[in-house]
């Protein structure tokens, strides 16, 4: 019963405020135009989210080498491509079980398909924290005086110690069992879910996703009005601000809503609003198509 009060009223604010915005800045957005180059960037954009949607899936078979699943990597990209369309669904849980279900129908364990999972959501929000934490000054009012730099070091070494095997395993076991009872019942099962390394080479991976997801939103930006190199900073740490959002909370397919107006309310004192408002739209448009497009081409590659 509170959990759907709770979506409901991040639905409802998020909307709200997506709304003022809009209303508040609909005649800058109209007047917004897009030359030839523009189109240009945007579908340069467009191919590197997609890039970052198919590395994702790269590196989520990395995930399960680290678990000693012997799977064929080109098999689980189409697998991860196929499947992250369904986080649009809501309950924003089904894209997970279609990989659950994929790799116990390869490889038998229910236990490493969970874990994958988890695992690899896990991984993406440490990655997400990592850049907030290296480039938060760019969109705070934080001093970067010896004492916030202290304090960032500080948040980056928490952050790299929790991903260690002594502390993963307890919020791996703590997720599975939250994802069990939302996916299906019959993975609550009491399988031995533990990694046994530290995951260096699957974070590294998940920093360059953040990265290539990153680029394709500043590269919107960048069709639509003029751009300094001294800003990619703040667009990094703000976009994985949003995008981690969008990530974590609940009631919201995709991030759908969430992000978006977390990115508004981060840019719009540093660009132009009607720009803001306008990348970000057109971010999401972009984001959709290269989810769909990954989706189909992963289904085609199938069938040939």
């Amino acid at each position: 019963m509170w959990k759907k009060i709770l979506r409901w009223m991040i639905l409802g604010g998020t909307l709200l405020f997506l709304g003022k915005a809009l209303k508040d800045h609909w005649l800058e957005v109209t007047n917004i135009q897009i030359d030839a180059i523009g189109w240009a960037i945007l579908a340069i954009a467009t191919g590197v989210t997609l890039l970052a949607h198919t590395w994702a899936g790269w590196i989520w078979t990395w995930v399960l080498q680290e678990l000693n699943q012997p799977v064929e990597s080109l098999h689980f990209i189409q697998v991860y491509l196929k499947t992250n369309i369904a986080k649009y669904l809501p309950g924003n849980v089904w894209h997970h079980y279609g990989r659950i279900v994929a790799v116990k129908n390869t490889t038998g364990s229910i236990g490493a398909a969970t874990l994958s999972v988890v695992l690899e959501a896990l991984l993406m929000a440490a990655a997400a924290l990592i850049i907030i934490v290296l480039f938060g000054t760019q969109f705070t009012a934080a001093n970067t005086n010896i004492w916030w730099q202290i304090l960032q070091f500080f948040c980056l070494v928490v952050i790299l110690c929790a991903l260690h095997p002594w502390f993963l395993n307890p919020v791996i076991h703590f997720v599975h069992r939250f994802k069990a009872k939302k996916v299906d019942k019959d993975t609550n099962s009491s399988v031995n879910l533990n990694i046994e390394r530290y995951p260096l080479r699957p974070l590294l991976g998940e920093l360059g996703f953040l990265g290539l997801r990153g680029t394709g939103f500043i590269l919107t930006l960048f069709a639509l009005g003029p751009l300094d190199t001294s800003q990619i900073p703040l667009l990094l740490g703000a976009f994985s601000f949003s995008w981690l959002l969008g990530f974590v909370v609940p009631g919201a397919p995709g991030g759908l809503g969430v992000f978006e107006a977390t990115a508004i309310a981060l840019l719009q004192h540093h660009f132009p609003a009607a720009l803001v408002i306008s990348a970000i739209a057109f971010y999401r448009l972009i984001s959709i198509i290269a989810e769909t497009a990954g989706a189909a081409l992963a289904w085609l590659d199938e069938r040939l």
